[in-house]
């Protein structure tokens, strides 16, 4: 084993886009399981009509979601990352697998039971949903900012490839026996296998490419401990008087300093839950095409989140981030009126605004806040920042429920 190192520059160390393309599919495996739920839902909505799929299966994931990132930010400088991430990934596989297991032990057939059961896996979806982004978000936060940025262009990329083939797989499905699980159950298998892909290269591969032994080995002696196992996966070993000889600021410290990201976070994704995806599904008047909707949602979700790589588009001004974020608020009565008096092509063009703000903002946010930190704060700002983003889908999907009232048999 070698020690911990921090001499050598990491523009000089190999592996950077190596780490980029992992960081991408780690990213992409972190919600493909979740957006296979979303993008099959017309499946379950011919299943269980009775039931709003859509809207109860989100509000079922994100209190778990929220609940256990509160517990693992408010305890993240005590916990083992490289554990937390791989129980994380596994527990996707597991649970993307039962989903298969129940549907062939029930034939495909609805009902209170199965939805019951399909219930309780969305609930794991949230527990592991939990420990893989903050997890990574926190570990990459003490990286490169294009580490950061290629995790959250997979996160989009589950949706906009997801939706693309669930396009796809409904043409071809269409005319045969079973069209609509026949589909489902081919993006299930193939959700469980990319999660299958996550768990052995965050295990094996990652912690093996320099640059992130560089970094971690820097985070390491700047006093983190979250880092230890995964250095020792890598064959480098840390020494424990590193860790007593650096302070760090705590996490309220670090929270009152961000706490414009945080609200920006919320914000962001108070508003697009609010609509996406229980508004596309249930609220869009004469338009029968949530597919086509939700695909352009995602596809413009995931091309946003290269737009920070080009300079003169990154916001960096604090307060210009906020602006531009308020502003998004005026899309509730432009969605609103659309969907009661405007065409198909409106509709598509407010959910490709939706999706092109959603994305962009949020790298913007997520590469700015960890910058002037040391490796443990940048690490444990990681984790409050994606607690504040699970708090804002939470509230955002409870609000969905807004859009229901005055609609008839709404419940």
């Amino acid at each position: 084993m070698t020690n911990a190192y921090g001499g050598e520059s990491p523009s000089r160390l190999e592996g950077k886009l190596s780490a980029m393309i992992v960081c991408w599919i780690l990213g992409f495996g972190s919600l493909i399981s979740w957006n296979s739920m979303l993008t099959i839902g017309d499946y379950y909505y011919n299943l269980f009509p009775d039931y709003h799929p859509s809207r109860v299966l989100t509000l079922v994931y994100q209190p778990f979601a929220f609940g256990i990132m509160s517990i693992l930010a408010y305890n993240e400088s005590k916990i083992n990352t490289r554990r937390r991430n791989i129980f994380g990934y596994s527990l996707f596989v597991a649970s993307t697998f039962m989903l298969l297991v129940l549907d062939l032990a029930t034939s495909g057939r609805g009902g209170l039971g199965s939805f019951i059961g399909i219930c309780v896996i969305v609930a794991f979806f949230g527990v592991a949903d939990a420990c893989v982004q903050g997890g990574i978000v926190g570990d990459l936060s003490f990286m490169l900012p294009d580490f950061i940025q290629s995790f959250f262009a997979g996160l989009a990329a589950s949706g906009a490839l997801t939706s693309a083939l669930r396009l796809i797989t409904k043409a071809a499905f269409e005319k045969s026996n079973n069209g609509l699980r026949k589909g489902a159950m081919l993006f299930l298998a193939i959700s469980t296998l990319f999660e299958f892909l996550c768990v052995l290269l965050y295990t094996y591969f990652f912690p093996k490419l320099p640059i992130v032994k560089y970094f971690r080995s820097k985070a390491a002696l700047e006093g983190s401990k979250t880092v230890q196992a995964d250095l020792a996966a890598a064959g480098i070993q840390t020494k424990e008087d590193h860790n007593e000889q650096n302070e760090r600021l705590s996490n309220k410290q670090l929270f009152i300093q961000n706490i414009d990201y945080a609200l920006d976070l919320f914000l962001i994704y108070v508003l697009t839950l609010s609509i996406f995806p229980g508004f596309l599904y249930e609220n869009t008047g004469e338009h029968k095409y949530p597919l086509v909707l939700i695909a352009s949602y995602n596809v413009w979700d995931l091309i946003s989140r290269y737009l920070p790589l080009v300079k003169f588009l990154k916001i960096e001004s604090r307060k210009g981030l906020t602006i531009a974020i308020l502003s998004r608020f005026l899309l509730i009565p432009a969605f609103y009126f659309t969907a009661k008096y405007g065409d198909q092509g409106w509709m598509i063009l407010l959910v490709s605004c939706l999706g092109l703000t959603n994305g962009h903002l949020t790298v913007c946010v997520m590469t700015a806040a960890p910058k002037g930190y040391k490796g443990p704060e940048q690490n444990a700002l990681g984790n409050i920042l994606v607690l504040c983003l699970l708090l804002g889908i939470f509230a955002g999907v409870s609000l969905d429920w807004l859009w229901l009232i005055g609609k008839k048999n709404a419940f």
